[in-house]
């Protein structure tokens, strides 16, 4: 059996640390593209390096390009920045653009994929559609159960790689825009501010739920799987996952050392290693937020798994005689790759040294070996020269010398022999890694911008009964997008039908919204009537996930899908790769501003104009953690250091919580700029807005974007904000 060690590295030491201390592969970043924009990352000089080393290891070095691009960037630094990287043997690249995934699949084709978990890979239909796009692995999102995982091995027999120590994000990742919202620090990009490490008051009908020692309600503690890694590995886990690029190399070494212990034992026939409390107290030492859980693997979410008190913000002793162990067992010293050598010297003839490491040697020449005229070289002697192979990073662990009587070579030329035979053994280990090419590219390969013609056309999603019924009886609204629960499962279908009739005598189309997150069940007694509902008028689906939409296309229903944001399509080639599948349209990336979004293929597009950002969707619940869970689809405020206010709302049927932006988007005064953009409609999205309140801002739109009146009234008067229309993020 095979099980891979994948250990972090935010710097050159870092990934020299975890090497020694056992780990099988690392990642890192380079200077671009990479999600720990703040980390020690390396140049590209380093990189190459940092490949070479791996190589002679025996190991693999994987890259993270997991941000999402904007076009310039796609199409014009990519390629230069990849290509050097790519023909230096680079193993694989994290990814979580699509468009960077075709990219890099047509330019450098040999290289692997791992999708990253940024894509918010949560079942067995996403990782099949990311198999077939040309991923070799998927890394899961950390939110799934062993079960799950499972599921997913013994659909697509790809190699799958989870997280199983350090730190959580308290949202789903990949859907959180709640650093970019509040302060355009885009965790998309790389930048994420962590405003989930902050405190929050909950407040849940105007009663506080919380108080001042249980105030970071946002931040889980961190996870610490060691105990349970062959229920991991049996649930068809081949890479083992850690944490942690922006900690420092005693860190990883340390987390790494007793991982690898573990594991080894497994492997040898272990099935159920006992960890040694010596072994539990030096994972707590490395590094704790506040205790340890063992993530997601056994549990949906639950308040032992949050770090509510943040015991570390008051100081905390670290371990100096643990991390000074690390560092002279890991980080002071290097170990060598092990090579044999012959090394053959006889008078008259040209001294011969032969060194191998594994399955490659090299035989190099040097000069003739002369006779000795008072001080013939001894065994002894040259031994101890060869053997100095200093800095080189090899050294011998054997070495024969053939030798005649009464000979004599210069030191300089035993030493020059030395360093050329391990020059160009180096040279021979990495030449299977060097000999691929980049695609050439020709500059004028770009997707071209297309754009609607037509006046967009107003759409509305809407999340409870009453607001349906108050877009229902508006005018000016072409497409209504409803909740899915809105229609309870018992009754699905009849309600549905009858909306259908009803919306289709006003001159509207529905569609439905389906969850912000699918796993296992979520569609259940839902889906089975989908293909029905279609037949008898539904106009089709608003996908919000990967998974839901390889539900849709097994169904054959490709050609009904709309994408909401959330399924980025920041650049032209991401765009295109979902509609080459066949979608209906998309929904412009909320993070891109009005200048970049005219860079943008819009025509199959719709732009949110209004409507609360949500900014973290979240296997855990506010209402649980504080209280309890009393499936009441509760709602409840957050309020910041600052006394700004975040809604929350719990999606009880689906298990989910999803926290909004304080104030609403509004490009109500926006049209003109927003009609350039040549997007087929602008959306009205709605969440917890009361009857009365959607009606209002229907009409005020109505008024604006189709009648061409100028802004006034209600709307003028209300506090909003035009999200990243202007401003963008970095």
């Amino acid at each position: 059996m095979k099980v891979e060690l994948l250990a972090p590295a935010g710097s050159y030491e870092a990934l020299e640390a975890a090497f020694e201390a056992g780990a099988d592969a690392v990642y890192l970043g380079g200077q671009k593209f990479g999600a720990r924009a703040y980390a020690d990352n390396l140049d590209q000089e380093q990189l190459i390096r940092a490949i070479d080393l791996a190589h002679l290891k025996g190991k693999q070095l994987y890259l993270t390009i997991n941000t999402l691009l904007k076009n310039r960037e796609l199409e014009e630094e990519l390629y230069a920045y990849l290509a050097p990287l790519y023909e230096a043997g680079l193993d694989a690249v994290i990814v979580q653009d699509l468009g960077v995934m075709e990219f890099i699949k047509t330019y450098f084709p040999k290289l692997h994929i791992h999708a990253s978990t940024q894509m918010t890979i949560t079942g067995v239909e996403s990782a099949k559609l990311l198999k077939k796009a040309g991923a070799t692995r998927v890394v899961t999102a950390r939110e799934l159960l062993l079960e799950e995982i499972k599921k997913i091995y013994d659909a697509t027999h790809m190699e799958i790689e989870s997280f199983v120590h350090g730190a959580l994000c308290y949202c789903y990742s990949g859907q959180c825009l709640m650093s970019s919202m509040i302060g355009g620090r885009s965790g998309n990009r790389g930048r994420c501010a962590q405003p989930c490490r902050l405190p929050y008051q909950v407040y849940r009908d105007g009663k506080r739920l919380n108080n001042e020692q249980t105030a970071y309600v946002l931040s889980p503690k961190d996870m610490c799987t060691v105990e349970i890694l062959p229920e991991i590995i049996e649930a068809g886990v081949y890479s083992l996952k850690i944490e942690g690029r922006m900690k420092k190399p005693e860190y990883t070494a340390g987390v790494v050392s007793v991982y690898r212990k573990y594991l080894d034992r497994y492997l040898a026939g272990e099935k159920r290693p006992v960890v040694t409390e010596e072994d539990r107290k030096i994972l707590w030492d490395i590094y704790n937020r506040d205790g340890f859980h063992q993530s997601y693997y056994k549990q949906r979410n639950g308040r032992s798994m949050m770090a509510l008190e943040n015991e570390k913000s008051g100081g905390t002793i670290r371990n100096e005689e643990l991390f000074s162990r690390i560092r002279k067992e890991y980080m002071e010293k290097k170990t060598p790759v092990p090579v044999q050598g012959t090394l053959t010297v006889y008078t008259g003839c040209p001294a011969i040294l032969e060194v191998q490491a594994g399955d490659v040697s090299v035989t190099v020449e040097g000069e003739t070996v002369q006779a000795a005229t008072n001080c013939p070289l001894g065994e002894d002697r040259i031994r101890r020269q060869m053997e100095k192979t200093g800095g080189s990073g090899f050294a011998f662990e054997k070495l024969d010398i053939f030798m005649g009587d009464d000979i004599f070579l210069p030191m300089q030329q035993l030493n020059h022999l030395r360093r050329q035979a391990l020059e160009a053994l180096q040279k021979e280990m990495l030449r299977p890694w060097k000999q691929r090419k980049a695609k050439e590219r020709d500059p004028k390969d770009v997707p071209d911008v297309k754009k609607q013609t037509a006046p967009g056309t107003l759409s509305a999603a809407v999340q409870t009964n009453e607001q349906l019924a108050a877009v229902a009886q508006t005018d000016g609204i072409r497409r209504i997008y409803a909740d899915c629960g809105i229609f309870p499962v018992k009754d699905f279908a009849q309600d549905v039908e009858a909306w259908i009739n009803r919306l289709q005598t006003a001159g509207k189309e529905l569609f439905l919204t389906l969850p912000r997150i699918v796993r296992d069940r979520e569609l259940d007694g839902r889906k089975e009537t989908f293909t029905e509902l279609v037949q008898k008028g539904l106009g089709g689906f608003m996908v919000r996930n990967m998974e839901s939409y390889g539900i849709l296309d097994a169904m054959g229903l490709t050609s009904r899908i709309v994408l909401d944001a959330n399924i980025y399509t920041m650049n032209n080639r991401a765009e295109s790769f979902w509609i080459e599948k066949g979608i209906l349209g998309d929904t412009v990336p909320l993070e891109l501003n009005a200048k970049e979004l005219a860079h943008r293929n819009n025509k199959n597009s719709e732009l949110i104009v209004y409507g609360y950002t949500p900014m973290m969707v979240s296997v855990q619940c506010v209402q649980k953690t504080m209280d309890r869970c009393n499936h009441a689809c509760a709602q409840y405020t957050l309020k910041d250091r600052y006394q700004k206010e975040f809604h929350g709302v719990c999606s009880c049927e689906f298990c989910y919580n999803t926290i909004y932006n304080a104030l609403p988007t509004s490009l109500l005064k926006e049209k003109e700029k927003a009609e350039k953009l040549g997007v087929e409609a602008y959306r009205l999205s709605f969440t917890t807005e009361t009857e009365k309140e959607t009606e209002k801002i229907v009409r005020a739109f109505v008024e604006v974007y189709l009648r061409g009146q100028k802004p006034d009234g209600w709307m003028q008067t209300e506090e909003t904000t035009k999200g990243h229309f202007q401003r963008g993020v970095e």
